[in-house]
């Protein structure tokens, strides 16, 4: 039965797929030359859309990078988020499932949808606990990037700055999407300090 191949040799799967092939079939006689058509390469599944995430204080966002998504499905557990969607004309098939690196609050967890990407807000079970990393294990995964644009040292700020808008919930809030959710109030909207270079960066899981 020949199925339809995941990717090109030649366009940077070479390695992963052989690899697949020799494990698949190692001790296995193939088919002489000349025999009908078999393709041994493994079927297209769902992959992992590309996202950037930042901590605050009692929250932290994912924004996952999806053009035109559309069935787009976020699940909010205690200690893991499942991410899925199709994006773009092609309706390419995104899966994401993240292991958190602490609880959340999955009933006070919201997402909001627009044309350009999905914006995941997650509500800390322990606030003001810093987040060093989104995961829970420390891996190096090439669809996440902290996002160091809306990245902040919160842990320094004052009580007058916790009572301000996050400028980028804010722009979320006034941007139309197929989901009409409200995302919180957290710390730091109104801070134009340039960044400092003793602030604390997160691991870049």
């Amino acid at each position: 039965i020949s199925q339809e191949p995941c990717g090109d040799l030649s366009h940077g799967n070479g390695g992963a797929l052989l690899s697949w092939f020799h494990r698949k079939h190692r001790g296995k006689r193939l088919p002489a030359r000349g025999a009908a058509h078999v393709s041994f390469l493994p079927p297209c599944r769902w992959q992992p859309a590309s996202a950037k995430w930042y901590d605050r204080r009692d929250y932290v966002f994912i924004e996952f990078c999806v053009e035109d998504s559309k069935d787009v499905n976020v699940n909010f557990e205690k200690s893991k988020l499942t991410f899925s969607c199709l994006g773009g004309s092609d309706n390419f098939k995104h899966l994401n499932e993240i292991d958190l690196f602490n609880n959340i609050d999955p009933n006070e967890s919201k997402h909001k949808r627009t044309d350009r990407s999905i914006l995941c807000c997650l509500r800390k079970g322990e606030s003001g606990q810093a987040w060093p990393r989104l995961t829970k294990e420390r891996a190096k995964l090439n669809w996440l990037s902290v996002d160091f644009n809306n990245w902040k040292d919160w842990e320094d700020d004052s009580d007058e700055d916790m009572s301000n808008f996050d400028r980028f919930s804010e722009m979320m809030n006034n941007m139309g999407g197929d989901d009409d959710v409200d995302l919180p109030e957290v710390d730091g909207a109104d801070d134009d300090s340039p960044d400092s270079d003793d602030e604390k960066m997160p691991d870049l899981e």
